[in-house]
């Protein structure tokens, strides 16, 4: 101890001033990782690209004057969202009290016939509401339902419940989830003609715009396309052709778009790609400012729900799904998500215990109150791998946003099942990288487990999506990853023994 006193006494940061260092330019690092790699190709080892097909080089330079993004809620860190997706109401109470008392900011009701309940959900009843927030103190909570296909009337029934409380509303959020176009990529269905939804729907959301409720009522959702296999420029130019469709209704209906934008917020998958998930979420704050600037309107910032991806989730070793949220989680946060809800890592053998409840929640309370990653509005800015990212997706997106409107939006393209085709395409070619070993699953596909250990869930019925509207389409087929390469390999095994 008194040798490094004595050494600290003795130091100055003069010193490092005064040092010199050789100078190394891109060229010279080249030369140096060839020698590093012994042999291996530079490109080959370092150089990778995204499923849009951008190249990632290993080095950057930095983006000088880079500006942050701005975010829709500055002033706070993102909001820690538990999912209430239990079909029984009274255990799904007992556990968002649970919850709200050990740090959750907020709860997402997920409904059943959701694309994201996976064969759960609460009932879609109007005394369900009631019976989930019986003795929950809702004062500084976010409150959201996700898109379903009872949400119209879901959406009723939460504010007829809002107002009977009396709920203050300066002290709470909200976002309502409605969008039809999930409900209909992930059903397969829609209650009504696209016509008679674009007649209606903007007169029956204007008493939402007039309650005082400060939130988000429709929403463009990503997740269906995530799920079903969509690259990041895929997903990113459906949410926009779900927005501009939105803004085109309220046009349509002589209703002053300026006053709808604020009221349009996002929801989107983030998986375990870390840089690809901050610049995915960097590239949609981008898209959104454009789109409205195009539109002529002054641009709201993009408020956006996250939820970790339960394509990139896999039934084998689950415990490995910890790492691949903590990931997810981590990287929505660096990217400006407003909330973020993690996905429990049992979730692929059915409903999550309270054991892994407790472990999706906590993933978030250390990465917000130990890690301290909501202090910063946007960590990336300037950070040249980041910021080339984030400019290629924009691009990307950009690109397949406008494929989506020549046909004539992204309704229409389910309906004659041109956006299934293409994201069909991309998810044979992701499974192709998996099966060709280019690709892994920790757990999976490497370091398998010798034997599988029981996996604790709650005990609960899984239920089959309805299937009945007047608008028909081919749903999108939702498979994870690892499902996808179990089904390929037992067929193999059949043909072989055959």
């Amino acid at each position: 101890m008194a040798s490094i006193a004595w050494m600290g006494e003795g130091m100055d940061a003069g010193i490092l001033r005064e040092a010199g260092f050789p100078p190394v330019d891109y060229d010279r690092w080249v030369q140096l990782a060839e020698k590093a790699l012994k042999g291996l190709s530079f490109e080959g080892a370092l150089v990778s690209d995204t499923d849009d097909g951008i190249i990632i080089e290993p080095l950057y330079d930095r983006v000088r004057n880079a500006r942050p993004l701005p975010r829709s809620q500055p002033d706070r860190p993102w909001r820690i969202i538990q999912r209430a997706d239990d079909p029984d109401p009274t255990r799904a109470n007992r556990q968002l009290i649970e919850d709200i008392e050990n740090g959750a900011s907020g709860v997402a009701l997920v409904f059943e016939g959701a694309q994201n309940a996976f064969g759960y959900g609460l009932p879609a009843k109007p005394d369900t509401i009631p019976r989930l927030f019986d003795g929950v103190k809702l004062d500084d909570l976010h409150l959201r339902i996700d898109a379903h296909p009872n949400g119209r009337s879901c959406a009723d029934w939460f504010v007829d419940y809002m107002r009977s409380r009396r709920i203050d509303p300066t002290r709470t959020t909200f976002s309502l989830g409605i969008d039809p176009t999930a409900t209909l990529a992930s059903a397969g269905w829609l209650r009504m003609s696209i016509e008679a939804l674009k007649a209606s729907l903007p007169q029956s959301l204007s008493g939402f715009f007039a309650s005082g409720l400060p939130g988000i009522v429709l929403e463009a959702d990503g997740r269906p396309y995530h799920n079903a296999g969509a690259t990041e420029a895929q997903e990113l130019g459906a949410m926009l052709s779900v927005a501009i469709g939105h803004l085109r209704m309220f046009e349509e209906a002589r209703q002053p778009i300026v006053y709808a934008a604020p009221h349009i917020g996002f929801s989107v998958s983030a998986d375990q790609d870390q840089f690809v998930t901050i610049a995915k979420l960097r590239a949609l704050r981008l898209l959104w400012t454009r789109l409205q600037e195009a539109c002529g309107i002054p641009p709201a910032p993009a408020a956006i729900h996250v939820e970790t991806s339960m394509r990139m989730m896999a039934a084998r070793d689950p415990e490995t799904n910890i790492l691949r949220t903590t990931i997810a989680s981590f990287a929505a946060a660096i990217g400006g998500a407003d909330t973020i809800c993690v996905l429990p890592h049992t979730v692929t053998h059915g409903l999550p215990d309270p054991f892994a409840r407790r472990l999706a929640r906590n993933t978030q309370l250390v990465l917000a109150r130990e890690a301290n990653l909501g202090f910063v509005a946007d960590p990336g800015a300037g950070a040249g791998g980041i910021e080339a990212l984030t400019e290629a997706l924009c691009e990307a997106a950009w690109n397949a946003f406008q494929t989506l409107e020549r046909e004539g939006g992204i309704l229409k393209s389910l309906v004659h099942g041109h956006f299934q085709a293409q994201i069909a395409e991309a998810r044979e070619k992701r499974a192709a990288a998996y099966r060709e070993g280019k690709r892994s699953i920790v757990g999976t596909t490497i370091y398998p487990p010798k034997e599988e250990r029981p996996v604790r869930v709650l005990q609960a019925e899984r239920k089959a999506p309805p299937s009945e509207g007047a608008v028909h389409c081919e749903p999108l087929t939702f498979k994870r990853i690892d499902e996808s390469l179990s089904e390929e390999a037992a067929l193999a095994e059949t043909e072989a023994v055959q």
